[in-house]
Formats: structure tokens, C-alpha cells, sequence
């Protein structure tokens, strides 16, 4: 009898548990037993793992989060780490591991496939929508959806108290999220890692709105736009306690314009709570595919979805950039700018 390994790596997102949900179901009808791996990559340095059937997985389908766990380790960083990982694989009797997660987890897949020949299947998880070879990547959904709402309670009291908010959402390399939910939530200004900031445009719409009787406005950024002209350091290596992009923008537009300006930095809630229906539906999708690819030997793949069909794709080819915005969709939010 088969078996699969499953888990879940880096940050977690609305989702998770759908895919874990479907592996289960759908590699039990094909015979196979299924291994959760705790803790992301974790799991295989500590021999920390169960067996899951369709009892411990039921009721998971509406729960954020992951019923695995998850981390950010990296064992490819710490080569006795990476031992340990191969050395307790082989030792498991498992046949295959389903890798659910972002660009790091899929690249450590990616890499302990080429490196040691440990059979890996991916499965993309962002909710920045980052990941190439994928038209989407579950969790996206959910964190628009949550990023839209937010906005439609910032606008209301931005009107009443005549102020600007700058709104910094998620996307540390792609402004999906800023792009979608500025849309959705009526956004003015949106601002996003693809293209460099120009604080004086920024600071004349402002005014124009202003001249013109629009005595607030509302500025969705990504937490990794750039500031036209400005060095920004990597997330990864800046001082914890320096300030985020909207906040310095913040600060630049209420004091070149001298408008009351506040700030809503919506962070880790983008994450949190119930998935979405599509998330709920495109993670179960994603996980009767990876047992597929699985049960085929059809392995260094990753889940993908395009063109409306579920496919797969080399994982190479999915961490090999970023997924950079829609132009036309960013031509579509530039009418609004005004």
C-alpha cells in the first residue's frame, strides 16, 4: 500500500484545511494512506507526524488556518537539517510528499526533488497571487475579499471625518491584492510594487480631489511598494520596528498637502478567519489533482489553474518569478484616480 506525506509550509491562509480535506478523501478511493507531517518541514526534522483519515479530517472544510500546522524553516539553510529531513522520508515509508504552500516551500520542494530524489508535488498557496505557472493560487480570494471590506469601513468614516487613509494591504513583491480590493473597495490612489511611487502625482490628485469639493480620499498601497528615487531595504532584513511603506507615505501626503491623514496597516488579518467559497472550492480541487499526479509518478509538478482548468505545471517554472499584476486590470483602476 502507497503513501502519501502532505503538508503545509510557510505562512498559513484561508484554504488550507480544503486541500488537506480533499488529498485525504480522494487518496483514500485510490487506496493510498496519507501521513500529515506537522509543522511544515519541521515535521520531518522532529519524526513529528500522523496518519489522517476521513474522521480527523472531517468538519476542517470552513476552518482557517492549517489542522497541520506550519512554519517557515527552510532545512536547505542548515545542511544537517536537510539530512534529517532525507534521513526520516526514508525512513517513514513514504512514497511521495504533496508540499502545500508559497515560493519558499515549493523551492525546498523543488530542491529535495532535484537534490536528493524524494518524489514532490506542489500545491501553491499566496494570497498576494504571486506565484507564476498558476492564473490563481489559493487564498488570494479570501484575502481580496477581507482587504475589500476593510476598505468599505475605512471609506465611511474617511468621508466623515474629511481625512485621507492610506490603506497598506499585503504584497511584498506583487500588488494583486492592492489592485483587486482598490477596485472593489472604490479606492483613489493605488499604489503597487510593479511600478514606482511618484509622491508628488500623489500629492497633486490629492489636492485636485480637494479643489474639487472631494474632501477625502482613500490610498491602497502594498506593504512592498517603493517610493520613486528611495533604496528600499528587503522586508527580510529591515529593523523590525522601522516603518511601514504606508506609514511614510502617510506621513509625506499629510504633511506636503496638510490634509489630516491616518493610517490602516491590515496586516495578519488578511490571513485569518473563514476561506472563502471559491477558496473552499479551488483548494479541493487542487488536492484530488495532487493525488492524481501522485498516483500517475508525475512528480517535480505543481497544482495549477488556468484557463479555467485545473493543469499542472513544472514546479521550476512556478518559482521562477513573481507573478507580476494585470497591466490592463491597473489601466482599468487609473480612470478612478482622480
Amino acid at each position: 500500500m502507497r503513501k502519501i506525506g502532505i503538508l503545509t509550509g510557510g505562512a498559513d491562509c484561508p484554504g488550507l484545511n480544503s486541500v488537506i480535506r480533499a488529498v485525504v478523501r480522494k487518496a483514500m478511493q485510490e487506496g493510498f494512506v496519507v501521513t500529515g507531517i506537522k509543522n511544515g518541514w519541521n515535521g520531518l526534522i522532529d519524526n513529528d507526524m500522523k496518519i489522517l483519515d476521513l474522521r480527523m479530517t472531517s468538519g476542517i472544510l470552513d476552518r482557517g488556518g492549517t489542522v497541520l500546522g506550519t512554519s517557515r524553516l527552510r532545512p536547505p539553510l542548515y545542511p544537517e537539517k536537510e539530512a534529517k529531513v532525507v534521513e526520516n522520508f526514508r525512513r517513514s515509508g513514504m512514497d511521495a510528499i504533496i508540499a502545500v504552500g508559497g515560493e519558499n516551500t515549493l523551492q525546498i520542494a523543488l530542491d529535495l526533488y532535484k537534490k536528493h530524489s524524494i518524489p514532490m508535488i506542489g500545491v501553491p498557496k499566496s494570497i498576494d497571487n504571486a506565484l507564476c505557472g498558476t492564473d490563481y493560487a489559493f487564498g488570494f480570494d479570501t484575502a481580496v475579499n477581507i482587504a475589500t471590506e476593510c476598505i468599505d469601513r475605512l471609506h465611511t468614516t474617511a468621508e466623515s471625518h474629511h481625512r485621507i487613509i492610506v490603506i497598506e494591504v499585503m504584497g511584498r513583491y506583487t500588488g494583486w491584492i492592492a489592485l483587486q480590493a482598490g477596485i472593489a473597495g472604490g479606492a483613489d490612489i493605488i499604489l503597487v510594487p510593479e511600478i514606482p511611487v511618484d509622491i508628488d502625482e500623489i500629492c497633486t490628485l490629492v489636492r485636485a480631489r480637494h479643489r474639487r469639493g472631494k474632501n477625502f480620499s482613500l490610498i491602497v498601497v502594498s506593504e512592498g511598494a517603493k517610493i520613486k528615487g528611495q533604496v528600499e531595504v528587503d522586508k527580510e532584513k529591515r529593523d523590525n520596528h522601522a516603518p511601514h511603506i504606508g506609514e511614510i507615505i502617510g506621513k509625506i501626503v499629510e504633511d506636503e498637502t496638510g490634509y489630516e491623514t491616518r493610517v490602516s496597516v491590515l496586516g495578519h488579518i488578511q490571513r485569518g478567519g473563514t476561506p472563502s467559497a471559491y477558496d473552499r472550492l479551488i483548494g479541493t480541487q487542487f488536492g484530488v489533482k495532487a493525488v492524481e499526479l501522485v498516483k500517475a509518478n508525475d512528480f517535480g509538478k505543481m497544482v495549477s489553474f488556468h484557463d479555467g482548468k485545473i493543469h499542472s505545471v513544472n514546479i521550476a517554472e512556478a518559482v521562477s518569478k513573481h507573478k507580476a499584476i494585470d497591466k490592463d486590470l491597473f489601466e482599468i483602476a487609473q480612470l478612478f484616480a482622480d
